[in-house]
């Protein structure tokens, strides 16, 4: 005997396929009765999905509960991030929603994945901000068989199980980055760059762009090779430190992951005459940068709109589908 099908389970509940499809997938919301005759069907066929029909069923009954898991706590830009996700979970009306919110200070891997799948136990859907790494590529598709989407947030990740990324577009980031380098800078001469890990996709495509785009438009300058921080304030400043001392000809810096605090604080100190600083994303700490003329452009993620999409994505969970946002511009003209 034939297995029973979503077609099968339409026709005994009154309903199209496509209804069926957004009760097991959540593409869009069912109204609560419509979804409780399509459980009523598909248990009476004995439907192969059943379990998760009734599972969605009950998710419909209280609020979704959508986890994000960002980097350290310590990065004002984290904890700004985690107040705009706060504020658009709220603004969810249907279906409600609340937040779990958790911070890694172990960015390791395998404590990513740890700490992925433990989220993913006691919510519906996850977000999360990390980097490219088969271990964590593996937590994301043990959490897809669970009926758990998982977006990737900031920086897309490459596991074949993604719900989703919300982010700037990454490679026009690096190249405004240059663009901006080479016009604002007195002459051509080496440039900095820095990175906080290599397997960030979001860094590697801002270093690849701004790579580029020199070795296109602007071939005076000289890039030297790239410093990683492993998104630390105190390695980052220790690499910037040695940056200055050793190439006293230093006439920009770039700095395209995190520890942006402590590259400002060996700035301050050893800064040449004229140098330019261009780094990411706009917090309290980048805009005094700004003000005291330590920074010179700030590219920023839109926090605000980035947290609104991706809330609505994890709550409305369908196909994969990537969204890229506009990032913005600050000089100290426009803080």
């Amino acid at each position: 005997m034939a297995k029973p099908t979503m077609q099968d389970v339409a026709q005994a509940a009154g309903v199209g396929v496509a209804t069926v499809d957004r009760v097991i997938n959540r593409r869009a919301p069912v109204r609560a009765d419509t979804a409780q005759r399509v459980l009523e069907a598909a248990h009476s066929l004995g439907f192969g999905r059943t379990g998760l029909i009734q599972a969605r069923v009950g998710q419909q009954q209280r609020p979704i509960r959508l986890g994000f898991l960002l980097q350290s706590q310590r990065s004002p830009f984290y904890r700004e991030l985690a107040q705009a996700l706060r504020h658009s979970v709220l603004g969810l009306v249907q279906p409600r929603a609340t937040a779990r919110i958790a911070f890694m200070e172990d960015l390791t891997p395998r404590t990513v994945a740890a700490q992925l799948l433990a989220l993913g136990a006691v919510v519906d859907a996850v977000a999360l901000v990390a980097a490219d790494h088969p271990v964590i590529s593996q937590a994301v598709t043990s959490l897809q068989a669970q009926g758990k989407p998982v977006f990737a947030l900031v920086s897309d990740l490459t596991a074949p199980g993604i719900a989703g990324y919300v982010g700037a577009d990454n490679r026009k980031m690096g190249r405004s980055a240059a663009w901006y380098m080479a016009r604002l800078c007195q002459r051509p001469g080496k440039v900095g760059l820095l990175l906080g890990s290599h397997r960030y996709l979001c860094q590697e495509q801002c270093e690849a762009g701004f790579r580029s785009y020199l070795r296109e438009t602007a071939p005076g300058f000289e890039l030297l090779e790239t410093l990683v921080s492993l998104e630390d304030a105190a390695l980052a400043e220790a690499s910037t430190r040695e940056l200055l001392h050793c190439h006293a000809d230093l006439v920009g810096v770039y700095v395209a992951g995190g520890g942006i605090e402590g590259v400002l604080d060996a700035l301050k100190q050893a800064a040449p005459k004229g140098l330019v600083t261009i780094c990411h994303d706009l917090t309290d700490t980048t805009r005094q940068a700004l003000l005291e003329g330590h920074a010179h452009v700030v590219l920023s993620h839109p926090r605000e709109a980035m947290a609104q999409q991706l809330c609505a994505a994890m709550a409305h969970a369908g196909g994969t589908r990537q969204q890229l946002l506009p990032f913005l511009a600050y000089t100290v003209a426009n803080v």
